[in-house]
């Protein structure tokens, strides 16, 4: 059935970033921010700044992933977010003044 995995072919193909394999699934929400952000700043095919770039292909993945993801990968998504954030230099989630 291929159409149910067009979420999957879209973060294989994308357009915007070439992901290292396997990016998802690491245990280190650093390492996970790490390799977005060298995939985005190495991009000439992304259409937004980097930061941008990374952070919709993580929330892309978080959001299709949806219920199969466990609490921890989900907590560890989550961090890499933050993490990600952090290297960018941008404010956290919870800082005032940022949106949410």
């Amino acid at each position: 059935m291929p159409a149910r995995r067009w979420s999957q072919r879209v973060t294989r193909t994308s357009n915007a970033l070439d992901l290292d394999s396997g990016v998802f699934a690491r245990k280190d929400p650093r390492s996970i921010a790490r390799s977005l952000k060298r995939s985005a700043e190495r991009s000439r095919r992304r259409k937004t700044d980097p930061f941008r770039s990374a952070m919709s292909m993580l929330t892309f993945y978080i959001n299709r992933a949806g219920k199969t993801l466990s609490a921890s990968q989900r907590r560890r998504l989550e961090a890499a977010k933050d993490e990600l954030r952090r290297l960018f230099g941008r404010p956290s989630r919870g800082s005032k003044g940022g949106r949410r």
